[in-house]
């Protein structure tokens, strides 16, 4: 047991057995980050790990950058870093990876532990700010070694396996959590974009009405081949009918019909004048024929 723990061995601890070994005490800090350090232990590790993630916190506060809020779940099995509001597991830092445990005696508000990462095998500080708290949850971290140090005296080492194996479960219900969520998000996004093509796509066996194409006087060219009539003119309607020719005979404004000489009875007109109108017939008929 480190000398942070065991300065407070012979105090009275601040919460029941019961209260770490079946569920866990939660408090709230802001976190200024972890950082990787050589030494699993001591003071002075520490006190640099500390004061280089206050540099690093200054710098992101000129920023604007504000320290993130997190909610702590100390128990006999370790401390688990949440996000406040949607309770995601940030980091879970089982308890027999935790090598060092202190608060700082020059800022009150700062606390910290040393623990060994389980993928890197790096041990990291985490530094913690918490303005009325840090001294507490140094304690009850201490105070969850000591019960989980008492299980393992109890059980002759059995339950130390056991807590092993529960937080290799854990982490890979975490993973599959995670895992899951981001397969959410693809089929998520894959339902938008299935919805976006079925509602740009046009119906099944509908056709786009083509338009006829025009001339460069935006005129529909002429085709002897098609009726007239089944032509429709560019805003859709069709065409009005060519008025059919009439048989009848055509009148002037007086009511007679035209004059045709040719056309005449033989009773018509004295012979003189119908033997030259005769004349003039038959040379219509010999110029028409030779044409």
């Amino acid at each position: 047991m480190n000398r942070a723990f065991s300065r407070k061995k012979d105090k009275t601890w601040m919460h029941t057995p019961e209260a770490l070994s079946k569920h866990f005490i939660p408090y709230n800090a802001k976190f200024l980050g972890s950082t990787e350090v050589e030494q699993p232990k001591g003071t002075e590790v520490v006190r640099d790990a500390v004061r280089k993630l206050k540099f690093a916190r200054h710098i992101k506060k000129s920023e604007g950058q504000k320290i993130p809020k997190v909610e702590l779940q100390i128990s006999i099995y370790g401390v688990k870093i949440l996000e406040p509001k949607t309770k995601e597991v940030q980091h879970n830092c089982q308890l027999h990876r935790i090598s060092f445990c202190a608060d700082d005696k020059t800022d009150k508000r700062i606390f910290t532990f040393i623990c060994k990462d389980s993928e890197s095998n790096k041990h990291l500080c985490y530094v913690f700010d918490s303005e009325k708290c840090a001294e507490e949850i140094t304690l009850t971290i201490g105070q969850a070694f000591d019960l989980a140090y008492r299980k393992f005296l109890e059980s002759g080492g059995k339950d130390v396996e056991t807590r092993k194996q529960i937080a290799g479960l854990q982490k890979r219900i975490q993973d599959l959590e995670t895992e899951n969520m981001e397969l959410k998000n693809k089929v998520q996004d894959l339902e938008n974009q299935l919805r976006i093509t079925q509602v740009s796509a046009p119906p099944a066996g509908s056709m786009t009405p083509k338009s006829p194409s025009t001339d460069i006087f935006d005129m529909i060219p002429f085709s002897p081949i098609s009726h007239q009539s089944s032509m429709p003119t560019r805003n859709g309607t069709q065409p009005p009918p060519l008025p059919s020719r009439s048989t009848e005979i055509k009148r002037d404004l007086f009511g007679a019909e035209p004059f045709d000489p040719f056309n005449c009875g033989a009773a018509d007109f004295p012979p003189d004048i119908q033997s030259k109108l005769d004349e003039m017939q038959r040379q219509r008929w010999r110029g028409s024929k030779w044409d």
